[in-house]
Protein backbone atom coordinates (compact mmCIF):
# COMPACT_ATOMS: atom_id res chain seq x y z
CA UNK A 1 0.00 0.00 0.00
CA UNK A 2 1.26 3.05 -0.86
CA UNK A 3 2.56 5.57 2.11
CA UNK A 4 2.93 8.87 1.67
CA UNK A 5 2.62 11.05 4.87
CA UNK A 6 4.54 14.48 6.11
CA UNK A 7 7.49 14.45 8.88
CA UNK A 8 5.10 15.12 11.85
CA UNK A 9 2.23 12.72 10.26
CA UNK A 10 5.11 9.89 9.78
CA UNK A 11 5.18 10.20 13.58
CA UNK A 12 2.02 8.24 14.01
CA UNK A 13 4.34 4.92 12.71
CA UNK A 14 5.07 5.10 16.29
CA UNK A 15 2.23 4.55 18.26
CA UNK A 16 1.04 2.40 15.76
CA UNK A 17 4.14 -0.02 15.80
CA UNK A 18 3.64 -0.31 19.88
CA UNK A 19 0.51 -1.03 19.59
CA UNK A 20 0.58 -3.52 17.12
CA UNK A 21 3.63 -5.33 18.96
CA UNK A 22 2.21 -4.92 22.68
CA UNK A 23 -1.33 -6.49 21.16
CA UNK A 24 0.89 -9.66 19.78
CA UNK A 25 2.73 -10.18 22.92
CA UNK A 26 1.42 -12.99 25.11
CA UNK A 27 0.58 -10.80 28.15
CA UNK A 28 -0.67 -7.61 26.14
CA UNK A 29 -1.37 -4.73 28.81
CA UNK A 30 -3.55 -2.99 25.69
CA UNK A 31 -5.04 -4.91 22.88
CA UNK A 32 -5.38 -3.09 19.44
CA UNK A 33 -5.84 -5.70 16.68
CA UNK A 34 -6.18 -3.38 14.16
CA UNK A 35 -2.81 -2.18 15.03
CA UNK A 36 -1.40 -5.11 13.97
CA UNK A 37 -3.42 -5.26 10.50
CA UNK A 38 -2.27 -1.99 9.50
CA UNK A 39 0.89 -2.25 10.36
CA UNK A 40 1.07 -5.71 7.84
CA UNK A 41 -0.71 -3.84 5.19
CA UNK A 42 0.72 -0.97 5.13
CA UNK A 43 4.11 -3.31 5.01
CA UNK A 44 5.91 -0.88 7.89
CA UNK A 45 9.05 -2.30 9.53
CA UNK A 46 7.67 -1.66 13.15
CA UNK A 47 11.38 -2.02 14.61
CA UNK A 48 12.67 1.79 14.35
CA UNK A 49 9.38 2.93 15.73
CA UNK A 50 9.47 0.30 18.69
CA UNK A 51 11.96 0.88 21.59
CA UNK A 52 11.90 0.12 25.36
CA UNK A 53 10.97 3.95 26.68
CA UNK A 54 8.37 4.39 23.66
CA UNK A 55 7.19 1.46 24.06
CA UNK A 56 6.45 1.77 27.70
CA UNK A 57 5.39 5.43 27.57
CA UNK A 58 2.61 4.60 24.20
CA UNK A 59 1.22 1.66 26.62
CA UNK A 60 1.23 3.88 29.65
CA UNK A 61 -0.89 6.82 28.01
CA UNK A 62 -3.14 4.46 26.38
CA UNK A 63 -3.91 2.86 29.41
CA UNK A 64 -4.28 6.19 31.55
CA UNK A 65 -6.15 8.09 28.66
CA UNK A 66 -8.76 5.15 27.93
CA UNK A 67 -9.40 5.18 31.73
CA UNK A 68 -10.01 8.95 31.79
CA UNK A 69 -12.06 8.94 28.83
CA UNK A 70 -14.15 5.67 30.20
CA UNK A 71 -15.40 7.75 33.11
CA UNK A 72 -16.53 10.53 31.21
CA UNK A 73 -18.27 8.46 28.69
CA UNK A 74 -19.85 6.46 31.89
CA UNK A 75 -21.41 9.92 33.43
CA UNK A 76 -22.48 11.41 29.92
CA UNK A 77 -23.09 8.67 27.49
CA UNK A 78 -23.51 10.82 24.40
CA UNK A 79 -20.32 12.65 24.40
CA UNK A 80 -18.94 13.72 21.05
CA UNK A 81 -15.29 13.32 20.70
CA UNK A 82 -12.72 14.88 18.59
CA UNK A 83 -9.40 12.88 18.22
CA UNK A 84 -7.36 15.78 16.82
CA UNK A 85 -4.43 14.66 15.14
CA UNK A 86 -5.51 10.88 14.89
CA UNK A 87 -2.97 9.63 13.07
CA UNK A 88 -3.80 5.85 12.97
CA UNK A 89 -5.56 5.84 16.25
CA UNK A 90 -8.33 3.28 16.98
CA UNK A 91 -9.53 4.34 20.37
CA UNK A 92 -13.29 4.69 19.40
CA UNK A 93 -13.55 0.71 19.30
CA UNK A 94 -12.04 0.54 22.70
CA UNK A 95 -14.47 3.25 24.34
CA UNK A 96 -17.35 2.93 22.32
CA UNK A 97 -20.96 2.51 24.10
CA UNK A 98 -22.88 2.31 21.65
CA UNK A 99 -24.09 6.15 21.78
CA UNK A 100 -20.87 8.91 21.49
CA UNK A 101 -20.18 10.31 18.19
CA UNK A 102 -16.30 10.34 17.08
CA UNK A 103 -14.67 12.58 15.20
CA UNK A 104 -11.05 11.55 14.01
CA UNK A 105 -9.40 14.72 12.80
CA UNK A 106 -5.97 14.98 11.06
CA UNK A 107 -4.12 16.67 8.05
CA UNK A 108 -5.30 15.41 4.39
CA UNK A 109 -2.60 13.25 3.81
CA UNK A 110 -2.98 11.89 7.09
CA UNK A 111 -6.71 11.21 6.81
CA UNK A 112 -6.28 9.76 2.95
CA UNK A 113 -3.77 7.34 4.47
CA UNK A 114 -6.73 6.41 7.51
CA UNK A 115 -9.66 5.80 4.60
CA UNK A 116 -7.39 3.17 3.28
CA UNK A 117 -7.31 0.59 6.45
CA UNK A 118 -10.54 2.24 8.24
CA UNK A 119 -14.08 1.65 6.76
CA UNK A 120 -16.65 3.92 7.21
CA UNK A 121 -18.16 3.76 10.72
CA UNK A 122 -21.63 4.49 12.02
CA UNK A 123 -20.99 7.27 14.81
CA UNK A 124 -17.49 7.73 13.47
CA UNK A 125 -16.71 11.00 11.22
CA UNK A 126 -13.03 11.05 9.24
CA UNK A 127 -11.99 15.15 9.04
CA UNK A 128 -9.31 16.43 6.97
CA UNK A 129 -8.57 20.37 8.26
CA UNK A 130 -5.95 21.72 10.04
CA UNK A 131 -6.95 21.84 14.03
CA UNK A 132 -5.59 25.39 14.21
CA UNK A 133 -8.41 26.53 11.57
CA UNK A 134 -12.13 26.67 12.74
CA UNK A 135 -13.59 25.67 9.25
CA UNK A 136 -14.37 21.64 10.54
CA UNK A 137 -16.53 22.70 13.84
CA UNK A 138 -19.64 23.60 12.12
CA UNK A 139 -19.77 19.50 11.75
CA UNK A 140 -18.97 19.37 14.82
CA UNK A 141 -21.17 21.58 16.19
CA UNK A 142 -23.80 20.17 13.97
CA UNK A 143 -23.75 16.71 15.93
CA UNK A 144 -23.49 18.68 19.59
CA UNK A 145 -27.23 19.92 18.71
CA UNK A 146 -30.02 18.75 21.15
CA UNK A 147 -26.79 16.29 23.18
CA UNK A 148 -26.63 17.50 26.37
CA UNK A 149 -22.45 16.83 27.26
CA UNK A 150 -20.13 18.79 26.13
CA UNK A 151 -17.59 18.24 23.71
CA UNK A 152 -14.32 16.66 24.65
CA UNK A 153 -10.89 17.18 22.91
CA UNK A 154 -8.15 14.45 22.71
CA UNK A 155 -4.45 15.77 21.29
CA UNK A 156 -2.34 12.64 21.78
CA UNK A 157 1.52 13.33 20.49
CA UNK A 158 0.53 16.69 19.26
CA UNK A 159 1.12 19.45 21.30
CA UNK A 160 5.09 19.26 21.23
CA UNK A 161 5.00 19.52 17.41
CA UNK A 162 3.08 23.30 17.88
CA UNK A 163 4.74 25.88 19.02
CA UNK A 164 3.05 27.84 21.63
CA UNK A 165 1.85 30.21 19.87
CA UNK A 166 -0.19 27.39 17.45
CA UNK A 167 -1.32 25.75 20.74
CA UNK A 168 -2.81 29.22 21.64
CA UNK A 169 -3.87 29.33 18.03
CA UNK A 170 -6.33 26.00 19.08
CA UNK A 171 -7.28 26.86 22.11
CA UNK A 172 -8.83 29.98 20.61
CA UNK A 173 -10.12 27.83 17.91
CA UNK A 174 -11.76 25.62 21.23
CA UNK A 175 -12.72 28.17 23.24
CA UNK A 176 -14.81 30.55 20.80
CA UNK A 177 -16.46 27.78 18.16
CA UNK A 178 -17.57 25.96 21.36
CA UNK A 179 -18.88 28.76 23.74
CA UNK A 180 -20.69 26.20 25.82
CA UNK A 181 -17.70 24.91 27.22
CA UNK A 182 -15.79 21.51 26.65
CA UNK A 183 -12.74 19.64 27.67
CA UNK A 184 -9.39 19.26 26.34
CA UNK A 185 -7.16 16.45 27.29
CA UNK A 186 -3.57 16.97 25.84
CA UNK A 187 -0.37 15.04 25.88
CA UNK A 188 2.16 17.34 27.27
CA UNK A 189 5.56 17.08 26.62
CA UNK A 190 8.94 19.12 28.71
CA UNK A 191 11.19 21.61 28.11
CA UNK A 192 14.23 19.09 28.20
CA UNK A 193 12.67 16.80 26.21
CA UNK A 194 12.38 19.44 23.69
CA UNK A 195 16.17 20.35 24.03
CA UNK A 196 17.39 16.78 23.44
CA UNK A 197 14.72 15.63 21.24
CA UNK A 198 18.16 13.90 19.32
CA UNK A 199 18.42 11.55 21.69
CA UNK A 200 14.67 10.65 22.08
CA UNK A 201 14.23 6.48 21.08
CA UNK A 202 12.09 6.71 18.55
CA UNK A 203 11.24 10.53 17.09
CA UNK A 204 15.00 10.56 16.36
CA UNK A 205 14.52 8.29 13.51
CA UNK A 206 12.13 10.72 11.62
CA UNK A 207 12.42 14.29 10.18
CA UNK A 208 9.77 15.66 13.13
CA UNK A 209 11.07 17.73 15.60
CA UNK A 210 9.45 18.92 18.93
CA UNK A 211 9.22 22.75 18.86
CA UNK A 212 7.88 23.28 22.30
CA UNK A 213 7.63 21.74 25.87
CA UNK A 214 6.31 22.99 29.37
CA UNK A 215 7.45 22.39 32.90
CA UNK A 216 3.69 22.43 34.05
CA UNK A 217 0.01 22.53 32.14
CA UNK A 218 -0.38 25.77 33.66
CA UNK A 219 1.94 27.32 30.94
CA UNK A 220 -0.97 26.21 28.44
CA UNK A 221 -3.81 27.20 30.19
CA UNK A 222 -2.20 30.62 31.11
CA UNK A 223 -1.99 31.31 26.90
CA UNK A 224 -5.85 31.82 26.89
CA UNK A 225 -8.42 33.50 28.87
CA UNK A 226 -11.14 31.47 29.90
CA UNK A 227 -8.77 28.12 30.11
CA UNK A 228 -8.31 26.16 32.73
CA UNK A 229 -6.25 23.97 34.22
CA UNK A 230 -8.21 20.66 35.76
CA UNK A 231 -5.56 18.31 36.41
CA UNK A 232 -1.88 16.49 35.46
CA UNK A 233 -0.49 13.05 35.52
CA UNK A 234 2.76 11.93 34.26
CA UNK A 235 2.97 8.59 32.45
CA UNK A 236 5.29 7.39 35.23
CA UNK A 237 2.42 6.78 37.74
CA UNK A 238 1.49 3.67 35.30
CA UNK A 239 4.98 2.85 33.58
CA UNK A 240 6.80 2.46 37.19
CA UNK A 241 3.91 -0.49 37.64
CA UNK A 242 5.60 -2.95 35.01
CA UNK A 243 9.41 -2.13 34.97
CA UNK A 244 12.16 -1.77 37.13
CA UNK A 245 13.40 0.33 34.02
CA UNK A 246 10.21 2.35 34.87
CA UNK A 247 10.22 2.58 38.37
CA UNK A 248 13.76 3.87 38.27
CA UNK A 249 12.90 6.05 35.26
CA UNK A 250 10.42 7.79 37.89
CA UNK A 251 12.63 7.80 40.57
CA UNK A 252 15.93 9.26 38.96
CA UNK A 253 13.78 11.49 36.18
CA UNK A 254 10.63 12.17 38.06
CA UNK A 255 10.18 15.19 35.60
CA UNK A 256 11.25 14.18 31.76
CA UNK A 257 8.23 12.10 30.53
CA UNK A 258 5.29 13.72 29.39
CA UNK A 259 2.28 14.00 31.07
CA UNK A 260 -1.82 14.10 30.23
CA UNK A 261 -3.34 17.35 30.96
CA UNK A 262 -6.92 18.06 31.23
CA UNK A 263 -8.11 21.83 30.65
CA UNK A 264 -11.30 23.01 30.57
CA UNK A 265 -13.54 26.08 29.77
CA UNK A 266 -17.60 27.11 29.86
Amino acid sequence: MDLKLGDVQTTALIPLAIKASETMRPKARIKDEKAVEIIRALNVDPAPYDKFMSHEGVVARTIMLDRQLKGIIKKAPDTVVVNLGAGFDNRFSRVDNGKIHWFDLDLPDAIAVRKKVFPDQERVTMLAASALESDWCAEVQNVLAGRKAKPVFLAEGLFMYFTLDQIKTLLLVLRDNFPEGGTLIAEQNNKLMQKNEKYHDTVKTTNAHFVSGTDSAQEIADLVEGIRLVEEHSFNEEMKKYSIRGKLFALLLPKMNNRWATFAWG
